[in-house]
């Protein structure tokens, strides 16, 4: 085993089960001390209790691992506040933080009501942000960081009837893109990961054949690699079914219609400037 994470502490949001439960287990089994999180509710952000947190804790301490469990929701302050402070009283310090916890609110954007719209920002962009600021003056005192960012394929292209999760998924990588600069001083990198596996939250979307060959499983190793001492800084790397890939955003050299910027010369010059042919990565 090459990569451990001996004296090392985690947090992973949502990880009573699917993606979080992978990725704590994972990190625990290469010595990891992790703090399960999960409120425990349905798969709409209702309700709640902490047996899934409780129950992958056991396993990780039945392989002889050392976790805690957490029933705080991502999207409450004072829970984020308390899911931080207990993982200090029982490990001293945080080294990792995996924001997974997600929720679905499903529907075309012509039926979908705008308190639907609100709760998923709410738990997958502002619970990342919560969990992030609380973690951050650690990290920055410490020197160390690894933070993880969850978004997916449907922000990155979009898809059908979320809308709201597709907008939350790219908020957050609008979030790693600016921590990245502002971490770097102090160690801390942060990158996203674009998953697609067969958990709670796409067994209604995919066929069961298909679900088969996308276990959790096969995302947590690049996952648990973003983690690592020698993690890249904000990268997004898509994983589904055991492949892995990065996305990014990239920009042409363009047209310059400095002389005349009119908008027929746009029109006119339209198949240039669209033209992706050889576009890159900006270079920071």
């Amino acid at each position: 085993m090459g990569i451990d994470f001996k004296g090392k502490v985690a947090i992973v949001t949502g990880a009573g089960g699917g993606l979080g439960r992978t990725h704590a287990l994972e990190l625990a089994k290469r010595g990891a001390k992790v703090v399960v999180n999960d409120l425990g509710g349905a798969m709409d952000g209702s309700g709640g209790n902490s047996k899934a947190a409780e129950a992958v804790v056991a396993e990780i301490k039945a392989a002889g691992g050392e976790a805690i469990a957490n029933g705080s929701s991502v999207s409450d302050r004072k829970g984020v506040d308390l899911l931080v402070k207990q993982t200090m009283e029982a490990f001293g310090r945080v080294d990792i933080l995996i924001n997974n916890a997600g929720i679905l609110r499903d529907k075309s954007f012509k039926k979908m009501e705008l308190d639907d719209f609100a709760v998923i920002m709410d738990v997958h962009v502002m619970g990342s942000v919560y969990c992030t600021k609380a973690v951050w003056p650690i990290m920055s005192e410490q020197n160390y960081g690894r933070i993880v960012m969850t978004t997916s394929p449907s922000g990155l292209y979009g898809n059908f009837g979320q809308a709201n999760y597709g907008a939350a998924k790219m908020a957050v990588v609008g979030f790693m893109n600016t921590l990245k600069i502002e971490g770097a001083k102090n160690n801390i990198r942060i990158n996203a990961i674009a998953p697609v596996a067969a958990t709670r939250m796409t067994e209604n979307l995919m066929p069961q054949q298909m679900l088969e060959k996308l276990g959790p499983e096969l995302v947590t190793p690049g996952v648990v690699y973003l983690c690592s001492e020698d993690a890249p800084s904000g990268t997004v790397l898509q994983a589904m079914g055991g492949r892995f890939s990065v996305a990014a955003v990239v920009e042409n050299q363009g047209v310059d219609l400095s002389a005349t910027p009119t908008v027929e010369k746009v029109a006119e010059n339209w198949a240039a400037i669209s033209d992706l042919t050889n576009a890159k990565p900006r270079a920071r």
